[in-house]
């Protein structure tokens, strides 16, 4: 098993570990998400039909309209949000919503995990320190 560190910058403090879901695509939570379920609903989206709870969702950026940060913090409530957030870059609407809903976010890394991380490989996130460790199953 291989393991790769990723330092960055903390958005939200908080630690979380679990499976990754990886994006290539940005996100719009608010018409491109159920909040009921955590399932990425935008048509001909990478992960359309993937459920997001639970999980460690690695993407690029966000994108869409500002009641964006309000359906992330419903989701954070009705307990469908992912249990942290990597983006290469956050924008805040994203970064509002993990706010709200408290949940984990880091950003700005020397390397874009998205191109390194794959779903399915173990994540743990410690944002107030700006780590991201992953464990990559040989495959």
């Amino acid at each position: 098993m291989n393991q790769i560190k990723f330092v960055g910058k903390k958005v939200v403090k908080g630690t979380a570990e679990g499976e990754a879901l990886v994006s290539h695509e940005p996100i719009s939570f608010l018409g491109g998400v159920d909040p009921k379920s955590g399932v990425v609903s935008e048509k001909n989206h990478d992960l359309e039909g993937c459920c997001m709870t639970g999980k460690i969702l690695v993407y690029p950026t966000g994108k869409g309209s500002t009641g964006g940060s309000n359906r992330i913090y419903d989701m954070a409530c009705r307990k469908t949000a992912p249990a942290a957030i990597v983006n290469l870059r956050a924008e805040p609407i994203t970064a509002i919503g993990a706010i709200m809903g408290e949940i984990p976010m880091v950003h700005q890394f020397e390397e874009d995990p998205v191109e390194i991380i794959q779903t399915g490989d173990w994540v743990r996130v410690e944002a107030d320190k700006g780590i991201v460790i992953v464990k990559k199953e040989e495959r």
